[in-house]
């Protein structure tokens, strides 16, 4: 079945005093029907689960309707500014394909019948009902959340068995996919070299299941997962924002590269006559590490600036441009006095940290910039996808002028509500 492309719209464990009976094992397979969409409290999946075991979750979202189609999903990989994947499996000879989009939509009609996998990234940016599963996740940090990818997949389609490094969420929202893991404490981690795709070149599961709608697996971080599809179906994958040590490491000492003082240099005040001059010895080691720790962030906001910075454009599919036409403050508060609402950007990202100094302002991060503010300012405005009337007025006068010059600079647009746009047109 191939969809016809349609243009997208939008609890304690207790401890046991005998000491020779051994801890329960945790269950690695529960129904979430009574306390969606974990079937415990938070507190207790971050402290049993969270980058440690995988868990499926049964009725994770019990009655689950998909707000997308596939054939929305096949309109949006056809979109310049989508990022999409078609991944496509010969099963006869094991070759895979990989194609990256933007596609044409009469490609679609004449996709086989199956053994092939449609993956788009993002979609809760571009789908504002997409997005709104993410509420869903609050018990987490915004920040790291990374994005919503949804793929729909024909009878058989797969992308392989593979490992990620960040954790997922793998909601099944329409049809059926079988899920495999392998849970075992040392699993084969060696890619195949054959295919463009990194894919593992064994894989032995150690657990099974059919997902249909409304279930949801859950994989920490390096555990080795194949999903095929049983019937035609669309997959929600809720994946983390994890930069590497590597990546932290390089934009970090950019940074501190860019803010140095050219003053700051290797020195050697206390050099005595070279026994061997072409010898780089103990000493000379231990003034180059010197000389790097006059480098060393030790001003815990200035490390904290930089990484409310780094992590609200880590990974970043989409910038933010200033409106062509922006309206005036007055215009703008009036607006929001009668009903209208400032809608945040979707590839906009915020979070805030408070001062390590008593008595300092809060820092706001958007998208890589940082702005001092009041604490309360800086929770709300992070914290709110819109922003209405009563909102705008809780702010400070710091707040509300932060918040027009990020309206200034794309981060948000007036919304006016439904029956006024009508009478507009």
């Amino acid at each position: 079945m191939s969809p016809t492309p349609r243009k997208a719209t939008k609890a304690a464990t207790k401890k046991t005093s005998n000491p020779s009976r051994a801890p329960a094992a945790l269950p690695i397979e529960i129904d979430a029907s009574a306390l969606p969409p974990l079937g415990m409290p938070a507190a207790k999946f971050l402290r049993d689960y969270w980058q440690k075991k995988p868990l499926l979750i049964r009725n994770a979202f019990p009655g689950f309707e998909s707000p997308i189609q596939p054939e929305d999903l096949a309109g949006l990989a056809c979109e310049e500014a989508a990022l999409s994947r078609i991944v496509m499996h010969d099963r006869a000879n094991d070759r895979w394909t990989l194609r990256h989009g933007p596609f044409e939509e009469d490609e679609f009609p004449g996709m086989p019948h199956q053994d092939w996998t449609l993956l788009v990234q993002d979609v809760d940016k571009w789908d504002a009902d997409v997005g709104a599963l993410l509420q869903a996740f609050e018990f987490l940090p915004r920040w790291r959340i990374d994005d919503i990818m949804i793929s729909f997949a024909a009878p058989g389609g797969s992308v392989g068995a593979h490992v990620d490094q960040y954790d997922v969420f793998l909601l099944q929202a329409q049809g059926h996919r079988r899920w495999q893991i392998d849970a075992g404490p040392a699993p084969s981690l060696e890619f195949r070299n054959d295919v463009e795709l990194k894919l593992l070149r064994e894989f032995t599961p150690t657990h099974d299941w059919v997902l249909g709608p409304g279930d949801m697996l859950y994989l920490p971080p390096g555990v080795p997962h194949h999903g095929v599809a049983e019937d035609a179906c669309l997959t929600f994958s809720v994946g983390m924002r994890a930069p590497s040590a590597a990546e932290l490491l390089g934009d970090f000492v950019d940074t501190l590269a860019a803010d140095a003082d050219e003053a700051l240099r290797y020195r050697d005040p206390d050099l005595v006559p070279a026994s061997d001059s072409h010898e780089i010895d103990v000493a000379a080691m231990n003034r180059a590490v010197e000389a790097l720790n006059l480098l060393r962030m030790n001003d815990p906001d200035r490390l904290g600036d930089w990484f409310g910075r780094f992590i609200t454009v880590y990974r970043a599919a989409g910038e933010v441009h200033p409106g062509s036409e922006p309206r005036s403050r007055i215009e703008i508060e009036w607006d929001l006095q009668q009903g209208a609402w400032l809608q945040r950007h979707p590839w906009s990202r915020m979070a805030w940290r408070r001062a390590h100094h008593a008595g300092e302002p809060a820092r706001l991060y958007v998208s890589g910039q940082e702005h001092e503010l009041p604490a309360d300012d800086a929770r709300r405005i992070a914290g709110s996808g819109t922003i209405d009337g009563p909102l705008y007025a809780a702010l400070s006068e710091a707040g509300r002028d932060r918040v027009y010059a990020l309206v200034q600079a794309g981060h948000y647009h007036l919304a006016l509500d439904q029956a006024d746009d009508e009478q507009g047109e």
